[in-house]
This record gives structure tokens, C-alpha cells and sequence, in this order.
């Protein structure tokens, strides 16, 4: 059978659209297929319902009426009654189309700009879907393309198949890009909008350093060296933490490169950012020590609870380990997680002076000791009345220049002292209204209750309802910097631990749950830990 000149030209542009637009020919044939119905309604009725089929082989159209088979017809341009269906097919039955051929049509100039527009957002559409399935796969990649355009500092990077852009917040400061320049950048996010699929690239992303160490660092790429963390501060400096899983491969040294030819070809991508690679450990005091490198740290005091790290260092190593305007301090906490308190010798050992003089004077007010007691205890490590009042007796006879008689009674007047300051709290708390019955809560002490008091918690109920963030406080991280919120027991030496088993007995005496519930609680997070290690 011979093919129309007019077929054949249909089916050749078709594949030159779906070459040029790098989507499936029987997507475009489809599109082709709804205008030519479109075109066929306006002159048919648009109440009728017209089906266009296009033969990919030879490029024939051919154009159908569906008729809903019914019992008795009211509209003869939809519907057929049963007994004339019978007549064309006798299997015919009510609810089945019947296709009634139609003769083909020319196009008026209306109807084919119309199938033209429909055409056209049919491509666009499928133009859009296969540009979002492409990109939303290579989001963590880098990629490459051309300056498009410049719009309100934004930059617009063709990248062959699609267009992504580059905010303003995104871009290395003081770095310009022209129509035409060769771009690098990392894929961030695909989303799907409106008017299309929007590729969000990045300069300033963290993970663009990674992934541009992993292109010059074979060892990266084959998995031998691992990137642990990054910290930046965009187009000035940023800091890199790396671990080896060979021990015999240096990890800072395979990143450096031959005369820091690895190193280099980063930080000329990166518009000259300098950049500490750092060996990364397990063990944070040591971790954070590397980290404020090229400073020289003397000392290092954890606090895991807070996440808070005090480092000490020489006088002339503080601006250094500060940095200009807080930078290497500021990169190093973003990069370790925990948040470094710098401080210099002499301010520590200040500071360790006024909180000897502190527990001193505490120990001399609340137990009627001279100062040289007092010292003495206070050079011994105690740093709380309690301490002293529950430890055991051997610890406080075996102090030079002390015997069991004298520790005895520094034990009876540190207990003495206690009790005085329970039985002031506990009338403060009932001045404050709190209920007796938070005393059947293990651990709970009239100074806690004062506190609960003074927040409105005064029942059994209203404690049930906390959390363990209201009463022991929590940290919020944002920008590598931690924000501390203090809680009602934050200044009472409660853990979250305690906190938490405090609260869940409220809860067991309001009658909010049961002894049943938290055995099958426990039950299911062991089933899934089981789960997890298997």
C-alpha cells in the first residue's frame, strides 16, 4: 500500500520532534492524535465523543464516533439504542460503544491552530516529565553546563537537556559569571512546578567539595578514603575531616597530593578557599584538637551531656585558635558537632580559683567550718554538701590531718544541713500549693517540687504531662551553632535518664498507662533492635 504524500510528511515530523525534543515518537503521535480529535469535535460536536487514531506505520488517520449502547436513545450523538447496535453487532449489549466510522476532514485555519496548540503542550509536557525523570536521579551529582543568562544576580546554566539555576545565596561570593562561561555545580534539589522542573544547582553546598575531592582523590572514589565531615565558610576558608581504611594510605596526604597538586585543583575550583584536611577520630576531645588546627591546644575539658567542649590553650596560641572574626573556632565546631569554648590559661586557672573559693565558702556557710576545713575539703574534690553527706565515711577520715570522729561529725552537720534546707523547700512548696502526692515519685525532692510549683505544675496530672525537654532542658542546632534551653531541673542535677523515668511514673500513678503498656513497649523496641542487628 502506497503512502500519502501528506501521510508522510506526518510521520516525519513527528520524528523530527521527538529527536529535537528527545522524547518517544509515540508520544508526539499521541499529541497529534488529541488535536486532530479536538479539531474533529469543533466540527462534529463537541458533545460527540470522537476518537482519532494515527497508524504509525503509514501515517493514516483514522476518525471514529463512539456510541454508548442504551436501551432507548435520547441522544443520537452519543448514544445508539439497543436494537440498531444488534443490527451492526449481535453481541452487542447495553453499557458497550460501538464505533461509527467518520469520513475524513480538511482542517479549516481555526481548527488547525487549535491542534496545533494542543500539540504543542502535549510536547511541552512530556518535554517537562522527561527532563524532571532525568535530573531527579542526579540529584548529589555534579554537573556541567553554560551561562545562559543573568537575571537579579541568579544565574541560568543550560545543561544540554534542561536549565538549572543558581541563586544568589548559592554562588561563591564576589564570583561573576558571563553569558558563555563553563560553569561547575552541584545538583541540590529537583522539584516539579508549574512551569517545569526546577534543577537547583549550588556552589556554597558543603557536599560540592566532597564530591569535587572525590573526583581528584582516587582513593575517595574507590571508597579507600572516607569524607567524615565538612565545615564552610564560602570563598574563604573550609575544613575537611577524612579517615583511611587502609592504615598504610596517609588520608591527609593522598588528599594533598604530589606538591598539593589534589588540594590545588579544589581550591582553584573553588575560587582560592583555603582548606585544613584534618584526620578524623572517634574519640571527640582529640577529633575537636585537630579540628582547631594550626593552633595548639594544652587542655581539653568534655561535657558529653551538653555536647560542650572547653579547650585550653597558650596565651599566644588564642587569636590564632579564634581565627578572624571566630572563623577556625566556628569551622571546627561545625565540623565536629560539638560547641568549643576557648579560653587561655590564665582565664582557666582563674576560673578554676573562684570555683575553689566558691565551694569553699559553701562548705564553710552551710557545715560551720573554718576556712582551712573548708579549703581542704574543696581541694579534695567534693563540690556539693550532698557529696559529703551520703559518701562513704573512710573517704572523709582517710583526708590528712582528719580522724573517724571528725569526719563523723562533718558528716552529721553536712546531713543536718540537708534536712534544714528539705524542711524550708517543703514549706515553701506548700505555700505554692504543690500536692503531697509528687512525693510518691522516686527521687522527686522538695527543691524540685518548689520548682514544678512556681511553673503551675502542682499535681500528679500536671507532671504527667511534661516532657523530659521541660524539665531538663534541650539544644537546638542551627548554622553550627547550639542554642541552649533550660529546663525547670537544669540548675538541680537531674539527668535526662531520671527525668524521663520520673515522668513515666507520674504516668503510671495519673492512670495514663499501665504496667502491660510498658512491658509491650519494651517488648516491641527489643523486637526492634533484634531486627536491626540481624
Amino acid at each position: 500500500m502506497a503512502v500519502s504524500a501528506n501521510r508522510l510528511e506526518l510521520l516525519q515530523i513527528a520524528d523530527a520532534v521527538a529527536r529535537e525534543k528527545v522524547i518517544d515518537r509515540e508520544i508526539v503521535l499521541a499529541a497529534m492524535a488529541d488535536a486532530i480529535q479536538k479539531a474533529a469535535r469543533s466540527r462534529y460536536g463537541t458533545e460527540s465523543n470522537i476518537r482519532a487514531d494515527i497508524n504509525p506505520k503509514t501515517g493514516e488517520i483514522r476518525l471514529q464516533r463512539l456510541l454508548e449502547v442504551v436501551e432507548k436513545a435520547e441522544d443520537y450523538s452519543t448514544q445508539i439504542p439497543l436494537e440498531l447496535a444488534r443490527d451492526r453487532n449481535p453481541d452487542a449489549a447495553l453499557g458497550d460503544f460501538i464505533a461509527d466510522p467518520l469520513p475524513p476532514m480538511d482542517f479549516g485555519r481555526i481548527a488547525a491552530q487549535s491542534a496545533k496548540q494542543v500539540i504543542v503542550q502535549k510536547v511541552r509536557e512530556a518535554e517537562r516529565d522527561r527532563q524532571f525523570d532525568e535530573f531527579k536521579d542526579r540529584v548529589g551529582e555534579i554537573v556541567n553546563g553554560t551561562v545562559k543568562r543573568v537575571e537579579y544576580g541568579n544565574v541560568i546554566v543550560d545543561l544540554g537537556r534542561g536549565e538549572g539555576i543558581i541563586r544568589r545565596d548559592e554562588m561563591i561570593p564576589r564570583e561573576n559569571f558571563r553569558y558563555g562561561d563553563r560553569v561547575r555545580a552541584y545538583v541540590y534539589d529537583v522539584r516539579r512546578e508549574q512551569r517545569g522542573p526546577q534543577i537547583f544547582l549550588s556552589r556554597t553546598h558543603p557536599q560540592f567539595m566532597v564530591k569535587l575531592f572525590t573526583m581528584e582523590v582516587p582513593e575517595i572514589y574507590d571508597g579507600i578514603i572516607q569524607v567524615k565531615s565538612v565545615a564552610r565558610d564560602p570563598g574563604s576558608r573550609a575544613k575537611i575531616a577524612v579517615i583511611s581504611n587502609d592504615s598504610s594510605i596517609d588520608p591527609v596526604g593522598a588528599c594533598v597530593g604530589m606538591r598539593g597538586s589534589r588540594v590545588q585543583a579544589v581550591v582553584g575550583e573553588l575560587q582560592g578557599e583555603k582548606i585544613d584536611i584534618i584526620p578524623w577520630s572517634n574519640e571527640p576531645a582529640n577529633f575537636v584538637v585537630n579540628a582547631l588546627q594550626p593552633a595548639e591546644v594544652a587542655k581539653v575539658v568534655l561535657d558529653e551531656d551538653a555536647e560542650r567542649i572547653e579547650v585550653v590553650v597558650p596565651d599566644e596560641q588564642l587569636s590564632l585558635a579564634i581565627g578572624r572574626r571566630g572563623q577556625n573556632v566556628r569551622l571546627a565546631s561545625q565540623l565536629t558537632g560539638w560547641d568549643i569554648d576557648i579560653m587561655t590559661e590564665a582565664e582557666e586557672s582563674e576560673r578554676r580559683q573562684k570555683e575553689f573559693n566558691e565551694r569553699t565558702n559553701l562548705f564553710m556557710e552551710a557545715l560551720d567550718v573554718d576556712e582551712m576545713v573548708g579549703q581542704v575539703l574543696a581541694s579534695e574534690g567534693f563540690a556539693a554538701v550532698e557529696e559529703l553527706a551520703y559518701v562513704d565515711l573512710d573517704e572523709i577520715a582517710s583526708i590528712d590531718g582528719f580522724d573517724e570522729e571528725t569526719a563523723q561529725e562533718i558528716q552529721e552537720r553536712a546531713r543536718e544541713y540537708l534536712a534544714r534546707l528539705e524542711a524550708e523547700m517543703d514549706e515553701k512548696r506548700k505555700a505554692l500549693g504543690v500536692a503531697d502526692e509528687l512525693r510518691e515519685i522516686n527521687g522527686m525532692t522538695a527543691q524540685m517540687m518548689v520548682a514544678l510549683g512556681e511553673d503551675g505544675i502542682k499535681t500528679i496530672e500536671d507532671f504527667a504531662g511534661c516532657a523530659a525537654d521541660d524539665l531538663v532542658g534541650w539544644s537546638e542546632r542551627k548554622n553550627g551553632e547550639t542554642k541552649k534551653f533550660e529546663g525547670l531541673f537544669s540548675k538541680l542535677e537531674v539527668s535526662r535518664v531520671e527525668a524521663e523515668q520520673m515522668v513515666v511514673q507520674a504516668r503510671l500513678l495519673a492512670g495514663w498507662i499501665t504496667e502491660a503498656d510498658l512491658a509491650a513497649e519494651a517488648e516491641e523496641a527489643s523486637e526492634d533492635e533484634t531486627e536491626q542487628d540481624a
